[in-house]
């Protein structure tokens, strides 16, 4: 998914044949020595980025996160987290590589989020309009509603004893699947998409889009 004005506009499909250079944030660059790679520290290469002549910088999740899957487990969509640094530092990144004419793509993961996520923790409440923002089934604590096996191993389906029924996660347990047949969920995604294209990001490397349901 990306940014680029109006659907006439040939910039528009800019990603097609640029040249993208991903980055893992927690290993590519420490700027402040506390050995995790930071934003600070990818703005600091962002010279050596522009001259290895690409156009595209793809960073990989800087969300804040419990960071049990890489940061794929996005505890809140609008903070970073703390040990990447800040959203000042992330401004600071956009610009330095705008700057440099460089594109700055991110991972968004709409699967699916963190257990600690708020939608997660009304959801598991039952607080009115967030009762089915992921996918949940009654029944025994002792059976889980099929076997459908997540793709860490084990099965796809959790016991909240919180809730009484079990919810989805095709990932890790911490990684509750999104309800995509729920209008509010979508409304919710739309609008934290719109939030970051406000921000000047380019676009999103969509993770795990095959398994929207």
């Amino acid at each position: 998914m990306t940014s680029g004005g109006d659907a006439a506009d040939p910039d528009r499909s800019w990603w097609k044949e640029s040249v993208v250079y991903q980055i893992y944030p927690r290993s590519f660059n420490d700027f402040d020595g506390d050995g995790i790679g930071d934003l600070r520290g990818i703005t600091q290469k962002a010279d050596y980025l522009d001259e290895l002549g690409i156009d595209v910088v793809w960073l990989c999740p800087v969300y804040d996160s419990p960071q049990e899957d890489n940061g794929y487990d996005i505890r809140d969509y609008r903070a970073i987290d703390p040990e990447f640094g800040t959203m000042a530092d992330w401004e600071a990144l956009r610009d330095a590589l705008h700057d440099r004419d460089v594109r700055l793509v991110m991972d968004l993961v709409v699967n699916h989020t963190s257990a600690e996520h708020e939608w997660f923790r009304r959801s598991r409440r039952e607080e009115a309009g967030y009762e089915d923002y992921y996918h949940w089934v009654e029944g025994s604590p002792d059976e889980p509603p099929n076997n459908w096996e997540s793709f860490f191993g084990g099965s796809a389906w959790s016991y909240d004893e919180t809730r009484g029924a079990w919810y989805l996660h095709l990932f890790h347990g911490n990684q509750p699947d999104l309800n995509w047949r729920n209008p509010r969920v979508r409304e919710s995604v739309t609008e934290l998409i719109r939030w970051w294209l406000d921000k000047d990001v380019d676009g999103f490397r969509m993770d795990a889009l095959n398994l929207l349901s």
